[in-house]
């Protein structure tokens, strides 16, 4: 399989390269080739598999030999080792929780799958490799413990300064090793723009060996579609038929990777996209017209983004139709306000206990129901742990949340973060020195 650029589709790379290179050269993103149709049986048959086999399935359909069978199924048993279960709020609701890996965030699933293809890839006698990320809240995190004590690996992690939880910067800032971190004093989208502009500074490609782990990186995405597989399977076991997907969206990835997986064959009925008031999506598919705007500093701070990257490849995958795309998304936006007035609805009726992103998710499930009601399981999205977001959640709600072990064991420790202005030069003087 080999992988083009979304603003080049003659510039083709293997899939190493892509994972290596992060961004092509043109500024555009890596997409496969082609998106070949899984075997109907195995849909058919998809109750029968684990959350492992599933994702060795559709990531063998995705990179091809990229990696020999035996490796990629030893890659996806060791990164996918935790579990990702729907739990059924009442008959027609459900809640996909994605939070149960080391860093109690989504992006797990792509972090540990991404750090272990690339050390597949690396050969002693490799230089160094500088792994890039720029982080809204949650990335960071999965990123840092997906990485560390990865030899041959140096994470530098670009947060926006006090628009993190403190679990989120304790994730990100007490790991030491080899995983750093920027604290940079604007917000996610000025840490990303240093990433992508770093990527095609020749002199510092030229010094250092660089990669991102953003959501940019193809290798990220792919481990992604896993769960969205894994989810119906659960559901399909329990005699559900359709199925609607609504997934908290900041940088767009995370629906990135459901689209993707509906392309390999996976029978969604829709897909909903709930954002906060970062709302660049919702508005372009009112209106047609594209236009990024800074980002608002909000509750759901991981998805703070006024100007998602992922949503070029969405544009992709339904080859800019716009029609396509509004016949398969609906898209919401919500205030703070309505947020918690999520998080309280959610305890309130079901006692379940769920962080601002997921909240907006159910909130945006609700929606769609209302706008649209069938015979469905409206299935919601829990990106994050609740323990993550000790100020954004009532508190008479957070009482109830547990703390994870290995989160007691974090708390106290010493912060190590250098604090960075938004400047490029800054950030590139930073990255040649610590070289």
């Amino acid at each position: 399989m080999k992988f083009y650029s979304t603003n080049n589709k003659d510039l083709r790379v293997s899939f190493k390269e892509a994972v290596f290179n992060s961004l092509p050269a043109d500024k555009g993103l890596y997409m496969p080739e082609n998106i070949p149709a899984l075997d109907p049986s195995f849909i058919r048959n998809i109750e029968q598999y684990s959350l492992q086999e599933i994702g060795f399935t559709v990531a063998q359909a995705l990179i091809g030999d990229a990696i020999p069978a035996t490796a990629l199924k030893a890659i996806v048993e060791d990164a996918i080792n935790f579990e990702a279960p729907v739990k059924l709020l009442d008959a027609g609701t459900g809640v996909l929780e994605l939070f149960h890996g080391p860093s109690y965030a989504f992006k797990d699933f792509g972090a540990r799958f991404m750090s272990r293809v690339m050390g597949y890839f690396s050969e002693e006698g490799d230089a160094l490799l500088d792994v890039l990320v720029a982080t809204s809240g949650d990335t960071g995190g999965a990123v840092a413990l997906g990485f560390l004590g990865v030899e041959g690996t140096r994470v530098t992690i670009l947060y926006p300064k006090g628009k993190v939880s403190s679990i989120q910067e304790e994730q990100l800032t007490t790991n030491g090793q080899n995983i750093r971190a920027l604290e940079i004093d604007g917000t996610f989208d000025d840490c990303q723009a240093l990433v992508k502009r770093a990527f095609n500074d020749a002199e510092l490609k030229s010094e250092l060996r660089l990669t991102s782990a953003n959501s940019i990186n193809i290798a990220r995405l792919i481990p992604q579609t896993f769960y969205y597989f894994w989810a119906y399977a659960q559901l399909k076991a329990q005699g559900t038929k359709e199925v609607v997907f609504s997934v908290p969206s900041g940088n767009f990835g995370n629906i990135g990777a459901g689209l993707l997986a509906y392309k390999l064959g996976l029978p969604v009925k829709h897909f909903v996209a709930g954002t906060n008031v970062n709302d660049t999506v919702p508005r372009f598919m009112e209106t047609g017209n594209y236009q990024a705007k800074p980002s608002v500093q909000t509750l759901a701070n991981a998805m703070d983004v006024g100007d998602p990257s992922n949503w070029v490849r969405i544009q992709e995958l339904f080859n800019q139709d716009l029609d396509a795309l509004r016949t398969l998304i609906a898209t919401y936006s919500y205030t703070d306000e309505e947020t918690v007035k999520g998080m309280q609805e959610l305890y309130d009726k079901y006692k379940y206990v769920a962080c601002p992103h997921t909240a907006i998710a159910y909130l945006a499930a609700r929606q769609f129901q209302k706008d649209q009601p069938g015979e469905y399981a409206s299935v919601f999205l829990s990106t994050a742990h609740p323990c993550k977001f000790p100020d954004a959640i009532a508190p008479e709600i957070f009482k109830e949340v547990v703390l994870p072990s290995a989160e007691k064991d974090r708390v106290g420790k010493e912060k190590q973060a250098t604090p960075l202005a938004v400047e490029y030069d800054a950030f590139k003087a930073y990255l040649l020195k610590n070289k």
